[in-house]
């Protein structure tokens, strides 16, 4: 992938790459087959093929099919979602997005997880200071 641009993926792009992310690889009917959508190969194929324009996934072929990759790491594709999600809602301020994340999900974080959470942000602002 060139550039820096994050990845602006639609939907059924995440849903493909979250697969090939979680299989490392694997052709059309893979990709199908995990996605259970077993009706739709022929837009598959289309996807990947645009994703493959992208830049986002490779193939090499195994004798008639085609086996795709991810092109990037799933930490740097995190990453770039993560930050594409920040600046479009966010204003890109991580505070911000924190807060949102907190206020969302606070009935489900644990009181271990708030003192992890508050540990980082201590051990972040101390990186700063130095």
């Amino acid at each position: 992938m060139t550039g820096s641009k994050p990845p602006g993926f639609s939907r059924r792009e995440r849903e493909i790459m979250d697969t090939l992310f979680e299989m490392g690889e694997g052709s059309v009917h893979d990709v199908a087959h995990r996605l259970d959508d077993h009706d739709a190969y022929d837009s598959l194929r289309v996807t990947l093929g645009i994703l493959e324009r992208k830049g986002w996934v490779r193939h090499r072929r195994e004798g008639k099919r085609y086996i795709f990759e991810p092109t990037i790491p799933h930490e740097k594709a995190r990453d770039s979602a993560l930050t594409h999600v920040m600046h479009t809602f966010f204003g890109g301020s991580p505070s911000r997005a924190i807060e949102a994340m907190l206020d969302i999900s606070s009935e489900k974080m644990s009181s271990t997880e708030l003192q992890e959470l508050h540990a980082l942000v201590a051990e972040k602002a101390e990186a700063l200071v130095e």
